[in-house]
Order: structure tokens, then C-alpha cells, then sequence
């Protein structure tokens, strides 16, 4: 079995070619391909295959094995993979704000292609930044985020969980829920560093709040348009980044008045560059894509 690692700000993943392999066990592969001790290493699995409705299709495996709706990093990397490999050949760029973002990021590429991808959560839409026949940056429209508490799920009354207390780890904590295709649980803190994130990530996860688990961020804000985050996700544990994650952050700094709809966001792998734009309510995230290196897995 044929593999790409890749990673985005060091949240990274295995890539399978479902274009010329088949997996027939996709659970048990990602628990076994991602072990950092007896397999290559890494916070999950992605096939990269064939679609109906869009360029190409992206299936997400954490490490656990679970499958996921959605991953911003891993869909950066696939978006990558995709046009690199020509398995999807997309357009030119349309005036967006996913391609404005993308424009201050890479001024200095030679030209942007969009392709879209078929997602757990819906087809959604890459802008590639290619210089000298590669992708260095991509950016995402993640799509509109969902705050009704029983769609993301989470277990609280009322429109939207902002400001939810919850005591947990002998903390006592403020929850802000959104999901974007996943769920997020997000927490306001004043210095993400002296957080316990190997203690606390578990129970939060876990926690009955939560019917379909979550992902765990704790955010401390630098300034209106800009924030520091550490990430426990769901099923992989500890990692180094989270797009989906992000863009929860960026919404959920609106929501509870902590920061603005633009927003730098500074990850242990990295930084992620958002906007919760205010006329399609879409999210848009870019930041980078990295292969690292190519295998065979046996079996």
C-alpha cells in the first residue's frame, strides 16, 4: 500500500491514493498506520478518492480509527496532493473572500487555482497558491459554522452554548460550542501554557455534554484580531493544529466578544490566517501544506 505523509502546521496525516488503491478496512488501517511506536506515525488517515458531486473526494480517519467529517489541515494537504498529482485540475480562482485571504498570504505566487471537494460536511471549496508548479498555501472556505446546540451536538438549551459553565478537572470553566462539520468546544483562558491539556482533554472529550465527543480548544486572546490556542482532538489526542478547530475559534471569539471576525491565530505548529466573513457567513481559513515523505505500508 502506496503512502503520502503530509502535514499542515504539523497536524499530520497519512494520505492514501484511492484513485489507484483500494483499502478495504479504512478503521483499522489509520489505528495501525498512525501508532507513533509500530506504525509510520501521524494524527490519522486520508483517502483521496474519485467523486460524483465535485474535483475529488476526501474521507478523514483519526487515529482511533473513528471517522471524521472533517479536517482543515487534512484538506489543505489533500487539496495539494489533488492538483499536484492531477487527480483534480479545478479552475481559475473567482473573487472571494477565501481568495482575497489567500492573496495577502502568497503575494508572491504565480497564480491561483480553486477545486472543489467532497467532505464529510458538504463540498467545499480549495484556492490553491502555486509558485513554480507547486502549492505552498491553500485556503478554504470551511462553509457557514453551526451554532444550534442539538445540530452540533451539545447538550444545552437554548440558540447558541455560549458562556455554558462547566466544572470539570477540579476547573471551573466557560464553554463556547460550534461546530464546523465537527464539533468544537472552546474555551477562553488568560494563558493557554499553564493549561494541563494531557489531564483535561480527556474528560472534555468524553464529557456527557457531549453526545458525539468533541474537540478541545483552549484560547488566549492577544489582541481583537489575534489569539493563541492549544488543541485536544478528538480521537488523536494532543496535536499540533486544527483548521476546523481554528475557525470554531475565530467564531466563537465573536460570539462570546472576546475578538473580531479577522483573525490571526497563533498554533504550537504554526500560524492559521481567518476571516468569519460577515455578507455569505462563511468561515475561510489559509495557511500552509507540507509532503513530508512517500512509503509502502505492508498488507
Amino acid at each position: 500500500m502506496h503512502f503520502t505523509k503530509m502535514h499542515g502546521l504539523g497536524n499530520d496525516y497519512i494520505y492514501i491514493d484511492g484513485f489507484e488503491q483500494t483499502v478495504d478496512d479504512p478503521a483499522a488501517l489509520a489505528a495501525a498506520i498512525s501508532d507513533r511506536h509500530f506504525g509510520v506515525g501521524s494524527d490519522g488517515l486520508i483517502l483521496i478518492l474519485p467523486s460524483r458531486t465535485a474535483d475529488v473526494r476526501m474521507r478523514m480517519f483519526n487515529a482511533d480509527g473513528s471517522e471524521a467529517q472533517m479536517c482543515g489541515n487534512g484538506l489543505r494537504c489533500l487539496a495539494k496532493y489533488a492538483w499536484e498529482h492531477e487527480r483534480a485540475a479545478g479552475g481559475p480562482c473567482r473573487q472571494s473572500p477565501g481568495n482575497n485571504l489567500l492573496g495577502r498570504a502568497a503575494p508572491r505566487a504565480d497564480s491561483c487555482r480553486e477545486i472543489r471537494v467532497e467532505t464529510g460536511r458538504g463540498v467545499l471549496t480549495a484556492y490553491l497558491a502555486i509558485e513554480q508548479g507547486r502549492v505552498h498555501q491553500v485556503g478554504l472556505d470551511m462553509g457557514e459554522p453551526i451554532l444550534l446546540p442539538t445540530d452540533i451536538p451539545v447538550r444545552v438549551t437554548g440558540q447558541q452554548a455560549v458562556g455554558i459553565p462547566l466544572d470539570v478537572a477540579d476547573r471551573h470553566l466557560l464553554l463556547t460550542a460550534v461546530s464546523m462539520g465537527n464539533p468544537h468546544a472552546i474555551f477562553f483562558c488568560p494563558d493557554v501554557d499553564q493549561i494541563d491539556l494531557e489531564h483535561i482533554g480527556p474528560p472534555l472529550e468524553n464529557h456527557p455534554l457531549f453526545p458525539q465527543r468533541t474537540n478541545v480548544h483552549f484560547v488566549q486572546p492577544l489582541a481583537q484580531d489575534e489569539v493563541r490556542m492549544r488543541t485536544w482532538e478528538r480521537g488523536s489526542g494532543i496535536t499540533l493544529a486544527c483548521g476546523t478547530g481554528a475557525a470554531a475559534v475565530c467564531v466563537a471569539g465573536v460570539l462570546a466578544s472576546k475578538t473580531g471576525r479577522g483573525l490571526l491565530a497563533h498554533l504550537p505548529g504554526g500560524d492559521l490566517r481567518l476571516c468569519w466573513d460577515e455578507q455569505d457567513n462563511h468561515v475561510y481559513l489559509v495557511g500552509p501544506a507540507v509532503a513530508v515523505f512517500e512509503g509502502d505500508w505492508p498488507g
